[in-house]
């Protein structure tokens, strides 16, 4: 399988492994009444991270793509918002909470490199 431009790039690849991740290690915890409700909202979230990466990649401005991972910066903390209420409510266990909180570090920080990368290419097309 032959990688597009997209696929190799690395904050777009861990916001697509955690999503995934969040998929598979974390809604499964989610009582069945939180399925349209707290589920939904962290679904949405997770979702959106990789989806805002994607979109600013597409764009042809590096003014737009820094916006769009400003937009993927926040769906990391609305994701982390969901997740700390899900463990607070006691849905969500001491391990994978713990394991999902050094996700959301990790991308914050990809995030922010990614969009200090993109500053700086933009400075030089001036």
């Amino acid at each position: 399988m032959v990688q597009r431009g997209l696929e190799k790039l690395q904050v777009w690849q861990e916001a697509m492994n955690f999503a995934e991740w969040v998929y598979r290690e974390v809604v499964p915890h989610l009582p069945s009444q939180e399925r349209f409700a707290l589920q939904t909202q962290l679904q949405r979230a997770v979702q959106s991270i990789p989806a805002n990466i994607a979109e600013g990649y597409g764009r042809y401005h590096y003014g737009d793509q820094i916006r769009f991972c400003y937009i993927a910066r926040g769906s990391v903390e609305e994701t982390f918002t969901f997740l700390t209420l899900a463990h607070r409510l006691g849905y969500l266990p001491d391990a994978p909470y713990q394991q999902s909180m050094q996700a959301v570090e990790r991308l914050k920080q990809m995030l922010n490199g990614y969009i200090r990368y993109l500053r700086q290419q933009q400075n030089h097309t001036k």
